[in-house]
């Protein structure tokens, strides 16, 4: 991977100032002009849920379930 530097050099980019300022009317340069804008996350890799809150949920949705099926059982008996 190549460093890019991320601030442009007034003399190549056209439309700066010396000072990196642009001048009144002219557009500074784009975002996408910088194309290594932050760093590369490779700490936090996403794995999907983990077996713990899935759990959790799926025994929440199956005591709801049984609640109203038992409920539905008492209305029609």
């Amino acid at each position: 991977m190549s460093y890019v530097n991320p601030d442009p050099d007034p003399r190549r980019t056209t439309g700066l100032e010396p000072g990196g300022g642009v001048p009144p009317g002219e557009t500074p340069p784009a975002e996408s002009s910088m194309p290594e804008a932050g760093p590369r996350e490779t700490h936090n890799p996403t794995k999907g849920w983990s077996k713990g809150p899935l759990t959790a949920i799926l025994a929440v949705a199956v005591v709801f379930a049984a609640f109203f099926l038992a409920y539905a059982l008492i209305l029609i008996l």
